[in-house]
C-alpha cells in the first residue's frame, strides 16, 4: 500500500473517535480562525478545505460566512462522511487526495487547511494545488505541523532504538519516523509562486501527558501513528518503548508528567487581484 494510502486506511479508521482525542488540533483550528477573520477583507462567496477531517474548520466558517457555498476535501472515506454528518447539505464534500485536488481552477475565493498537509508526500505539489484553485484575489490560509513537532519523542525513540542489538530492525524502525517539513521548505516553495502577499510563521503548542504509553495512544487514536515509528515489529519492540519511555522522563519529565510539543506553521497567502495567465 502506498504511503497515501496507508494514510488514508488510517484515519478512516479512526474518523469516529478523532474529535475525542484531538486536543492541539483544535487550537489549531482557533488560531486560523482568527487569522481568515482579521485578514480577510471581503467575505468569500467559495470556500474550500482541503483535509477537511471531521468538518469543524468548515463548520465554523458556515457561522462566520452563512452565504458562502462550502466544499471539503478529504482522503479518508469515513472523514467525508463526518463532515457529511455534521454539516448536511450546507457543504460539497469530496473523497480526494491534496495533491491532487478534484475541482476546476480558479474556482474558491477561500482556501483552508488544517492539522493536515503535514501528511502529504509533495508539499509543493499541494500548495501549488491550492494555488490554482484559488480566483484571483483569493485567500490561502494554512497550517499544519512543521520541524520540532514531536521532538521529545523522535529523539527518545531513536536514541532507545539505536541502543538495541539488532541495527537493521532498528535502522529501519527509526526511518519510519515521519518527517515534519521546516519553514525553509515552504519558504523555497513560496518563494517560486506568484502570491502578491505572504506572512509566515511558526507557534509552539504543548500537551502534557502520563506517560508515553498514554501518548503513543493518543497519536494512534487520531490516525497518526506513523510519526511514532509505525507499528509494533519484533521482538525487541517493547524494550524500545520502555527504553523511550525512561530517557523521556529522564530528559523531559516535571511533576510526574511529559510534555509533547507541536510546532504549527500558519501561512496566509493571497493572489494576484489580476493573473495576467492566457
Amino acid at each position: 500500500m502506498s504511503d497515501a494510502g496507508k494514510i488514508a486506511a488510517a484515519f478512516h479508521v479512526r474518523a469516529a473517535e478523532y474529535d475525542q482525542h484531538v486536543t492541539v488540533q483544535k487550537r489549531v483550528v482557533k488560531n486560523l480562525l482568527s487569522y481568515v477573520e482579521t485578514h480577510l477583507v471581503e467575505k468569500p462567496a467559495a470556500i474550500l478545505d482541503v483535509g477537511t477531517g471531521t468538518g469543524t474548520l468548515l463548520h465554523n466558517l458556515k457561522g462566520m460566512y452563512p452565504e458562502a457555498a462550502l466544499c471539503g476535501v478529504d482522503l479518508a472515506f469515513n472523514m467525508c462522511l463526518r463532515t457529511v454528518a455534521k454539516l448536511g447539505g450546507d457543504c460539497l464534500v469530496v473523497n480526494g487526495d491534496a495533491e491532487w485536488i478534484p475541482f476546476k481552477s480558479a474556482a474558491f475565493d477561500l482556501a483552508v487547511s488544517t492539522s493536515a498537509l503535514q501528511w502529504v508526500g509533495s508539499i509543493s505539489r499541494s500548495i501549488h494545488e491550492l494555488r490554482r484553485v484559488l480566483k484571483p484575489g483569493g485567500v490561502l490560509c494554512v497550517a499544519f505541523f512543521c520541524d520540532g513537532t514531536l521532538a521529545e519523542l523522535q529523539r527518545c525513540f531513536r536514541e532507545a532504538a539505536g541502543a538495541g542489538r539488532d541495527g537493521d530492525q532498528n535502522n529501519a524502525r527509526t526511518a519510519r519516523l515521519h518527517r515534519f517539513r521546516s519553514v525553509g521548505d515552504l519558504t523555497s516553495i513560496l518563494e517560486g509562486m506568484d502570491f502578491e502577499q505572504v506572512i509566515l510563521h511558526s507557534e509552539t503548542e504543548k500537551d502534557w501527558y502520563d506517560d508515553v504509553t498514554f501518548l503513543l495512544r493518543s497519536i494512534r487514536r487520531i490516525g497518526a501513528g506513523a510519526v511514532a515509528g509505525g507499528s509494533a515489529i519484533g521482538l525487541g519492540w517493547r524494550g524500545i518503548i520502555n527504553e523511550t519511555s525512561r530517557l523521556y522522563r529522564q530528559y523531559y519529565g516535571q511533576d510526574g508528567r511529559i510534555p509533547a510539543t507541536y510546532q504549527v506553521l500558519y501561512l496566509y497567502a493571497r493572489t494576484p487581484a489580476s493573473t495576467g495567465r492566457q
